[in-house]
């Protein structure tokens, strides 16, 4: 059963603040990912303790780098089911991790942190994991004034 809405909003808002899109289909998950969009970063939300004080913050963090994905966005684990279980489909080679953050180029995955990575640091040191895969995995974007 998903968590109430109610309960849940105010850990969403803790990324739509920052520009990251919710992804709360797998159509949503799917367009988001879509090859045409070059470098996207997803994120599995969760009520955990390691998501509001560690991978939430470090999103916002490392989202302000001018190295950065094209597109931000979000699944929740335990709201967003058919989305989560979409793109944990498209993860199928790594186990299942929320939170987690994983990057993606032209549709395919080519980065992740499980929440290993994220519950063994604090928000700085994940914003920094963060920003090191930006700079290793940054493309330029081929239109004008955009990003990858």
């Amino acid at each position: 059963m998903p968590y109430p809405e109610p309960f849940i909003a105010p850990m969403r808002a803790d990324l739509t603040r920052y520009g990251v899109e919710e992804a709360r289909t797998p159509a949503d998950v799917d367009r988001l990912i879509a090859p045409e969009n070059g470098t996207v970063m997803m994120i599995v939300n969760s009520v955990c303790g390691c998501a509001a004080g560690k991978a939430r913050p470090a999103v916002g963090m490392a989202l302000e780098h001018p190295l950065r994905p094209a597109k931000v966005g979000t699944v929740f684990a335990g709201a967003d089911e058919q989305a989560v279980a979409r793109l944990r489909a498209i993860l199928s080679q790594y186990p299942p991790s929320s939170p987690s953050i994983a990057l993606f180029r032209d549709g395919q995955p080519i980065h992740m942190i499980h929440r290993r990575d994220i519950e063994v640091r604090d928000a700085f040191a994940v914003a920094e994991l963060l920003k090191e895969a930006f700079e290793k995995y940054y493309q330029p974007s081929l239109t004008p004034g955009g990003r990858t």
